[in-house]
């Protein structure tokens, strides 16, 4: 179904046409899928879709003419900034976590071309920072300085305070980190950005509306926010342990100066006199609409109880996962975030094993001394699944270590594969072709292509990566 039909589709038609296209996505609502989605229940869900489908026609890029927007942008701000401790603070409804990082980095370069003549800025970044940073800094001319992890995965304060130099216009820590979910060590860190004068943001995409609930349940949560010395910014997403839709963030700053470094506007030329205060210009509405709606709904008792739930998942999981014979959590996580790996199996292997059980775990690859790993992100609707997920897994293992023992290792021809592809004997399209990733494939044997991608050096599997969605998007 690729040409626009003249007469146009029935309402039924095209329910019945979402119905065949939809057939190979993840079931998210049976709570077998430990990424990308969070739900807080059906309730929630139906109270997002009355408020997204109230405001999808407005537009907020000229807020004097719906105000409504604004208020309730206004609004959604104040509650996180709350819940931050900011109580200066200011920031602006975005459209993901990563828009709200793009927005810090770009704020940060035009303060420190601003305020210290910086002309080619540079961020410092722990390893384990989501590539967020990384992207912003490419689409906006900063260099980065990526700083190696402790052994127990958090940012090494030493080392990056090590990093800062005088071009330096931002450092960075999570709350927690995406790939383990351990908090890096805030206070150290905004203490060495603030004497050598530079900017702090601390990425809570993740944590933002799932530590402060935890604290005010009980829980000891490491200093992270605005009530740290020295941290000047903070991105939060709402579709995240906020559960709101996609997509959803805040990004703030605890000194209202810094906003005015995130603002664009445009009078040279012919038209209406622009102002942004995000990248995009039209916003439309049903997303900041639906937020406030969620945040209203669901209110600090139940966000107390959905979080409390979700860590006490969370520390069953690790306690499980660690008496599996063969797997380990790695580090500490802090939060609804967790990561494991193994000495003796494949994980990639693991995780098609357990795909075949209809559960969705996400592989990782190896990065200097962290090694692949398998990530799970819990929310309330994993919850009641912890322990057929556990029994499950367990069962994995036990079969995988018997069809290891049993089976004579071939030939791998990963390392043969990798090393023509790095000497330009094999190109990007055939890489992508040789590994067996088919970009019209959804499922499958994902594990050979994993172990390629991970096998080659971070340059080249990247270029693999950008060549396989390039078909993808480009399959009918």
């Amino acid at each position: 179904m690729d040409a626009l039909e003249n007469g146009g589709l029935s309402p039924e038609s095209i329910d019945a046409a979402f119905d065949e296209i939809r057939k190979d996505d993840l079931d998210w609502s049976a709570g077998r899928c430990f990424a990308y989605v969070f739900s807080a229940g059906e309730d929630v869900g139906a109270v997002a879709k009355r408020a997204y489908t109230a405001f999808m026609t407005e537009n907020a890029l000229d807020p004097t003419s719906f105000p409504s927007l604004v208020r309730m942008e206004n609004e959604v701000v104040q509650i996180a900034a709350e819940l931050a401790h900011g109580d200066a603070a200011v920031g602006n409804f975005t459209s993901g976590g990563t828009e709200s990082i793009l927005l810090a980095v770009k704020t940060a370069r035009d303060h420190g071309r601003a305020e210290r003549g910086i002309e080619r800025a540079n961020i410092v970044v722990p390893d384990s920072v989501h590539p967020a940073f990384h992207k912003a800094a490419h689409y906006f001319g900063l260099d980065v300085t990526s700083v190696p992890v402790r052994k127990d995965f958090r940012a090494d304060p030493a080392a990056m305070a090590a990093a800062i130099d005088e071009n330096t216009v931002l450092v960075v820590g999570s709350a927690p980190s995406y790939a383990q979910g351990v908090i890096d060590p805030i206070p150290e860190l905004a203490a060495a950005a603030a004497d050598r004068g530079t900017l702090m943001h601390v990425d809570a995409c993740v944590g933002g509306f799932f530590l402060p609930f935890l604290e005010q349940a009980g829980h000891a949560v490491p200093a992270f926010d605005f009530r740290v010395p020295g941290v000047t910014s903070m991105s939060l997403d709402l579709h995240k342990h906020g559960y709101c839709p996609k997509g959803a963030s805040i990004v703030m700053y605890s000194d209202p100066d810094l906003r005015r470094y995130q603002l664009f506007s445009h009078t040279r030329w012919a038209g209406y006199g622009i102002t942004n205060a995000t990248v995009q210009s039209s916003r439309g509405g049903a997303s900041v609409a639906a937020a406030w709606a969620v945040l209203r709904y669901i209110g600090a008792d139940r966000y107390r109880k959905l979080q409390t739930e979700v860590r006490a998942c969370v520390l069953d999981l690790c306690n499980g996962v660690n008496a599996i014979d063969g797997l380990h959590v790695l580090g500490e996580p802090d939060g609804s975030l967790l990561a494991f790996s193994s000495d003796s199996l494949d994980v990639f292997s693991l995780v098609d094993a357990m795909r075949e059980k209809k559960w969705y775990i996400q592989p990782q690859f190896g990065h200097d001394h962290v090694p692949k790993s398998v990530h799970l992100t819990v929310t309330p609707i994993n919850v009641p699944h912890r322990d057929a997920f556990l029994a499950d897994l367990a069962q994995c293992v036990a079969e995988l270590r018997v069809s290891t023992s049993q089976d004579s290792p071939p030939a791998d021809p990963m390392a043969a594969m990798a090393a023509a592809f790095v000497s330009g004997q094999l190109s990007i399209p055939d890489a992508v072709s040789a590994i067996g990733a088919d970009p019209a494939r959804t499922a499958g044997d994902s594990a050979a292509i994993n172990r390629v991608l991970d096998a080659l050096p971070a340059e080249h599997a990247e270029a693999v990566l950008r060549e396989y969605f390039h078909q993808m998007y480009a399959s009918s």
